[in-house]
């Protein structure tokens, strides 16, 4: 008799996941971090419906989309309490559609992105939750704020008061030395700290670093949110 393939798929899937937490568990407990402090968000960009769908009927963590038109199409397809956050470049011109549908977006790089959503915010009587970009590693083909553009901006960020600005957002570089990876995760987590000291109040809570080649290092450096995608589905998709 036939196995059932969509069983096969359910059944990796589940294994894939129980396999990435107890990896963040062994991470967490290696600084004496809580593994209730890192939270999972499932990169969904290239997967099928299907298996999105299947992933959120297995664990409630939020979906990361790159593309904001796909974030929107999906977020009408799949159940309304799906958490979803916007991981990839947002254009000013897409700002008032995806407002509405992602809970939190990572990638806030320019003061005019921040202009943008702050007006479009009041309009739409939002107040939605961000994370700004941040070029550690000083790489010219990646987005963000320079650290010190941040710090030398950090005021102005302050006076938006449309926006809640959750925490801070990097790529490691793209490198097999785990030296370099650990020590940009570790100027995030750095300047996080700063800033929070360069302010009233400790407003900054969230770290957003570590895809599937490296969680681990960035949870060992204090991340919150790590944006996981081929560890988790690598398997599960149907073969034509």
């Amino acid at each position: 008799m036939p196995s059932d393939p969509s069983l096969a798929h359910e059944n990796r899937l589940r294994a894939n996941l129980e396999h990435v937490q107890q990896r963040i568990q062994d991470a967490a407990h290696r600084v004496d971090r809580s593994p209730d402090a890192v939270s999972l968000v499932a990169v969904t960009k290239y997967t099928q419906l299907d298996l999105v769908q299947l992933f959120h009927k297995l664990s409630n963590s939020p979906l990361g989309e790159n593309r904001p038109q796909q974030l929107i199409e999906r977020a009408n397809q799949l159940p309304q309490d799906v958490n979803w956050h916007l991981i990839g470049q947002l254009q000013r011109n897409k700002v008032k559609a995806v407002l509405p549908y992602a809970s939190l977006i990572h990638s806030v790089d320019t003061t005019r992105l921040l202009n943008s959503i702050n007006r479009h915010a009041q309009e739409l009587e939002l107040r939605p939750r961000i994370l700004l970009q941040v070029n550690v590693s000083g790489e010219e083909t990646k987005s963000g704020f320079t650290p010190s553009q941040l710090i030398s901006n950090w005021e102005e960020i302050c006076q938006f008061r449309n926006i809640d600005v959750r925490g801070l957002m990097t790529m490691a570089p793209n490198t097999p030395d785990e030296k370099i990876i650990r020590e940009s995760f570790r100027g995030l987590s750095q300047l996080k700290d700063q800033l929070n000291n360069d302010s009233e109040e400790e407003r900054l809570t969230e770290l957003s670093m570590g895809m599937s080649q490296d969680f681990e290092i960035a949870i060992e450096e204090g991340a919150t949110l790590i944006r996981l995608g081929s560890v988790l589905f690598t398997g599960c998709e149907p073969t034509s």
